[in-house]
C-alpha cells in the first residue's frame, strides 16, 4: 500500500469516527429532550363547537398525543369517560377536553319513565348498544286472522338507552321452544312509547333494535312504519 492509499484509508477512518461522534451527539440530545419532556399520553381535543347540555359523541373529539407532565390531572384520556355525559358549558374547537367540562346526563327528562325489556341477544345489535345510544325499535307481528299478512312495524323511534344489563339465559315459552340468550335493556320513554314497547315485548314474534347514527334525530313518517312483503314495490 503506497502513501496515497494509506492517507485515503486514514481519512476514511476519520470520517467514520466523526460520523459516529455526530450520531452519538444526536442521540445524547434526543435522550436529554426525552428526559425533560417525559413520556407521551393520549388526550382529546374538541373537534368542533359543542353547545351546552348537549349529549357527547366520540366524533366531536380528536385524539392527540402530548407529554404526560404537561397534561392536567383532570384531562380526559379515554372516550369511555364521555359515555352518557353532557357538556356543562360551550366546548370550543381546539380546547382540551377535561372532566370538569362534562357531567352525567340526567337519566330521565320530565314526562319520561324508565322501562326495561328483554331483548334477544341474537336479534339485537350485539355489543354495539351502550348507555346513551339511540335506537329504533322494530317488532314483527303475525296476521290477526288467517290469511292476513305478517307485518313488521317500527313502534318507537330514537329511544334513548339508559342501561344495558348482563346476558341471561331464558327458559322456553309459548313463542320460543328453545332456550334463548337475552339482554335486559332499559330505556327512557314517554308514556305512549313505554306502552308500545311493553306490548311488543309481550305479543310480538320478535323485537329488534336498530342503532341510530350519532346525531341523527330524524323520526320515521307514519306511512313508513309498517312493512308488508306483499306491498313491497
Amino acid at each position: 500500500m503506497n502513501s496515497r492509499q494509506r492517507r485515503g484509508v486514514i481519512l476514511l477512518i476519520l470520517s467514520v469516527l466523526c460520523a459516529l461522534g455526530a450520531f452519538a451527539g444526536v442521540l445524547s440530545v434526543v435522550d436529554d429532550v426525552k428526559s425533560k419532556v417525559g413520556p407521551e399520553v393520549t388526550a382529546y381535543r374538541v373537534r368542533s363547537e359543542v353547545a351546552p347540555y348537549t349529549a357527547l359523541e366520540a366524533g366531536q373529539f380528536e385524539k392527540i398525543k402530548m407529554p404526560e407532565r404537561w397534561l392536567s390531572s383532570n384531562a380526559v384520556t379515554s372516550l369511555r369517560e364521555i359515555q352518557g355525559k353532557i357538556a356543562v358549558t360551550a366546548l370550543h374547537r381546539g380546547s382540551l377536553l377535561q372532566t370538569d367540562m362534562i357531567v352525567q346526563q340526567p337519566a330521565l327528562q320530565p314526562g319520561q319513565q324508565e322501562v326495561a325489556i328483554m331483548i334477544d341477544a341474537a336479534t339485537g345489535v350485539a355489543g354495539k348498544i351502550t348507555p346513551g345510544s339511540r335506537v329504533n325499535v322494530y317488532a314483527t307481528f303475525e296476521g290477526k286472522k288467517q290469511g292476513e299478512p305478517d307485518q313488521s312495524k317500527i313502534i318507537v323511534t330514537n329511544a334513548r338507552v339508559l342501561d344495558v344489563g348482563e346476558l341471561k339465559s331464558l327458559e322456553p315459552d309459548n313463542r320460543n321452544q328453545q332456550p334463548t340468550d337475552a339482554v335486559p335493556i332499559t330505556f327512557a320513554l314517554s308514556t305512549i312509547d313505554a306502552q308500545r314497547i311493553t306490548y311488543a315485548e309481550s305479543f310480538a314474534q320478535r323485537v329488534r333494535l336498530a342503532l341510530v347514527a350519532p346525531g341523527s334525530e330524524t323520526t320515521v313518517p307514519d306511512k313508513d312504519r309498517t312493512y308488508e312483503l306483499a306491498t313491497d314495490k
